[in-house]
Formats: structure tokens, C-alpha cells, sequence
């Protein structure tokens, strides 16, 4: 038991050792990038935060960003904890989108079972979306990478096409994207903050932190879920449904981008608009990855990642550094979270050695 116990804190250890040199590692970088623009770090960093949380709309703003962080991280984590490579996340979350609009438009109900359907709606068109792939794997033996990957783009030029075909084309603001009409009022989210698109999309999103975090550490589920993920031949010779729960985990990840893309619509736009969702798939399987797919760090990380998003476009207008600095930044972040540093200090040790 005392080995078991002085493994798992090497391995507690490590993973911090891994997340403070990542995180020393990107400022530097990122603060030799602010100064080869030629303005102060410090000062780009005090523009962000001020971006984040310099006024009660500015909060409200940042928690606009990071509810559709958590929930994209979350959908990105079911599937990579259990071995599942589902990077369809965006595509799902359109889906989703596109089916809360058409849910929120056409269908007329009382506020609370209207909101209700069109999260279910977005959740049902998330899972039959990530029903395609999944089936593919374990039909015809795609690889699913290939299969989400390209079905992205599918559900972006899908969506796009079919709003101009059933809705025709509409102005989004002083734009020309094509757009569905605004959903009913009662579909609307409950707005937390005036005069921002804060709304209840953020206790949604950290509720269901809490309830996967629940489900992979205290049931029965969740255990043989990650058993999926970490051996299949032990899950299987274990009597874990090793072809249901792979679907199983496809649909759950699915039906969570899909809710994603409900809250966008319910919570922010009001509408379904072509090419919305300023890659909000690709930033949850970053978020995943850093989080090392752990929920409760997903929502630490997204937490983060939504002050950045937010923060960023502040910055910009304040001083000459790109956004886009703080896209490379998160990427290098990313880039250094997933080197494995024990086996790389475990190589560079066995060279001194030899040498």
C-alpha cells in the first residue's frame, strides 16, 4: 500500500512540476512575443484582466465565454477519458445549434418546458450527429479521427445551406450572414446579468461539471467508462459491454456539444448564424487536454480560457498586440502540457549516464 500511496504523489508531483514549467514556459514565450511588438507584458496582461472583469458587463461578458468553454471541455473529456478520439465536437455543437433555433422558432410553449425542448432538441441533434462516426467505427472500423474530423466540416456547409434554403438569407447585424429568425422569447435563457449575454447556460455548464466529476468517481458507470478508456481487453475480460458503452460515450459526448450549441443560441444570439461558433469545439479539446480530462479541471481551465477570450479583444483595442498572440499563447500552452517530461528527464538522465 505504501508504494502504491508514494506513486500516486510521484505522479501528483509530476503532473505539477508539468503544469508550472508549461505555464513559466508559455509567459515567457508569450512575453517575448508582446515585446517583440513593441509594448509592456505587464501592460497587456492589465488590459486583459480589465477586459475580463473591469465592469459589471465586462463580467458578464467573460461568463458569456466561459460557459460554452466548460461544456465543449466536458463533451471533449467524456469522450478522451474513455478512449473515445471524438474531435467532431464542433460539428455536433452546429447541430445542436441549428436544432435549438428551429425548435425555438416553430415550436410555441410555456417558458420552462420551451427552454427544456430546445436543450433537449440541440442534445438529441448533438447525439445523432456523433451517431455517425460512432457507428462507422464499430460497423465498418473507420477510424473515428478521420470520421469527426471531417464531419465538421460537413455540419458547417450542412447547417449553412439548409438555413438558406428554409429560411432564406437575413441581415445579421450590418452583415450579409445567413441567419434563421429569432427564436420565441420563451425559449430564451434567463439573463444573469443586464445588458450582457450572461444567462443560465453558466449554472447549466457547471452543474454538469459536477455531475460527470459524480459519475466517474462514485458509480459503477463511471468506473467501467474509464475502464474503457485505460484497457479495453481488461474492461472486456471484466464483463464491461465494450461495443454499448463506446456508443454510449459517443452519444453522451455528442448530446453535451450539442446542449453547447443550444446555450450559444438560447443564451447569446437568439438565433442560428452561419460559421457562429468561432471554434469553440476545437478550444474545449485544448481545454480537455490540459485538463488531462479531469472535470472539475476542465472548469478551472475553461475558467481561464473564457478571461482570455474575453480579455483579449480588450487588448487589442487598448495596445498593438494581436489577439492572435493570445491564440498562439493558449496553442504553445497546449503544445507543453502534453510532452511527457518524466520519460523526457528519464532520457536525458540515461544519456549523462551513458555518457
Amino acid at each position: 500500500m505504501s508504494k502504491i500511496t508514494r506513486g500516486m504523489g510521484q505522479d501528483a508531483a509530476w503532473n505539477v512540476m508539468k503544469y508550472v514549467f508549461s505555464f513559466m514556459a508559455v509567459m515567457i514565450i508569450g512575453s517575448v512575443l508582446i515585446l517583440w511588438q513593441g509594448e509592456n507584458p505587464a501592460t497587456a496582461m492589465k488590459y486583459i484582466l480589465q477586459g475580463a472583469f473591469g465592469s459589471i458587463r465586462n463580467v458578464g461578458n467573460t461568463l458569456r465565454w466561459i460557459t460554452p468553454c466548460i461544456l465543449t471541455g466536458i463533451a471533449a473529456t467524456i469522450a478522451f477519458k474513455s478512449g473515445v478520439m471524438n474531435l467532431g465536437i464542433e460539428g455536433q455543437l452546429y447541430f445542436g445549434a441549428y436544432a435549438a433555433a428551429l425548435f425555438g422558432f416553430y415550436v410555441h410553449l410555456p417558458k420552462a418546458l420551451h427552454v427544456t425542448g430546445c436543450l433537449l432538441a440541440a442534445g438529441a441533434a448533438g447525439m445523432l450527429f456523433a451517431l455517425i462516426p460512432a457507428v462507422m467505427k464499430l460497423v465498418f472500423h473507420v477510424n473515428e479521427m478521420i470520421t469527426t474530423l471531417m464531419l465538421n466540416y460537413i455540419a458547417i456547409l450542412m447547417t449553412e445551406y439548409l438555413t438558406y434554403i428554409v429560411m432564406g438569407i437575413s441581415a445579421a447585424g450590418d452583415s450579409l450572414a445567413l441567419s434563421t429568425p429569432p427564436i420565441e422569447d420563451t425559449a430564451r435563457l434567463t439573463n444573469l446579468i443586464p445588458k450582457t449575454n450572461a444567462s443560465t447556460g453558466i449554472l447549466i455548464a457547471v452543474g454538469l461539471v459536477v455531475v460527470i466529476y459524480l459519475v466517474y468517481r462514485c458509480t459503477v458507470v463511471g468506473y467501467e467508462l474509464k475502464q474503457v478508456g485505460e484497457n479495453r481487453r481488461f474492461a472486456r475480460i471484466g464483463g464491461v459491454n465494450v461495443t454499448k458503452t463506446f456508443l454510449a460515450i459517443f452519444l453522451l459526448s455528442g448530446f453535451v456539444a450539442g446542449l453547447c450549441g443550444s446555450i450559444e443560441v438560447q443564451g447569446t444570439y437568439g438565433k442560428f448564424t452561419a460559421s457562429f461558433s468561432n471554434n469553440l469545439g476545437w478550444d474545449g479539446i485544448m481545454i480537455a487536454m490540459i485538463a488531462g480530462n479531469n472535470p472539475l479541471t476542465v472548469l478551472v481551465v475553461a475558467v481561464i480560457w473564457g478571461i482570455l477570450k474575453a480579455g483579449s479583444l480588450h487588448m487589442e483595442r487598448m495596445c498593438d498586440v494581436n489577439r492572435l498572440t493570445v491564440l498562439l499563447i493558449q496553442a504553445l500552452f497546449v503544445l507543453f502540457i502534453t510532452v511527457d517530461y518524466r520519460k523526457l528527464a528519464g532520457m536525458f538522465k540515461r544519456k549523462a549516464v551513458v555518457g
